[in-house]
């Protein structure tokens, strides 16, 4: 499938935020007014995959910090972003689920690594490994794991997932 990969606009904060409540829990996904926030703190750090018929079809987000690691903190607050840090965060990555298998995911991870590259930061990628989907979009995207933080979930989420 063919998309365009560009920066996120505010005006399309509604649509972002219906496409983050399809691809997440709704204990994880983050609200409208929290995908407002992260455009308008982080623009630079923000890109969707649109296809040719002007759908958005997924997006890429993330803060940049001086810590090599992503504290939970960083999710609720925009305030905790250092636009001059030295690591640059991925958030969320979310494709619909009609448009996933079509390598969006990978393009939008890949273009967003080039643009954190091209400002000299570091790109971090952190998914829990029992999200296969996300580890494997990760190494496919030209990221290496470091390390691996493990903890418990119930069977349910990661069910949900995997799908």
């Amino acid at each position: 499938m063919n998309v365009k990969i560009r920066f996120a606009r505010q005006e399309e904060g509604e649509t972002l935020a219906a496409i983050e409540a399809r691809c997440f829990p709704p204990a994880e996904a983050a609200s409208r007014e929290a995908i407002l926030e992260r455009i308008a703190a982080f623009p630079e750090n923000f890109l969707v995959a649109e296809n040719e018929e002007g759908i958005l079809t997924g997006f890429i987000n993330g803060g940049t910090t001086d810590q090599p690691y992503l504290p939970d903190a960083f999710y609720h607050d925009v305030r905790l972003h250092k636009k001059e840090g030295a690591y640059q965060t991925v958030f969320g990555l979310n494709v619909l689920p009609e448009y996933r298998r079509q390598g969006i995911a990978a393009a939008l991870t890949s273009n967003l690594a080039v643009e954190i590259l091209e400002r000299e930061k570091v790109p971090f990628y952190c998914c829990a490994w029992s999200n296969i989907p996300s580890a494997r979009n990760a190494v496919k995207s030209g990221f290496m794991p470091t390390w691996v933080e493990m903890t418990v979930k119930p069977m349910g989420i990661v069910e949900e997932m995997n799908r």
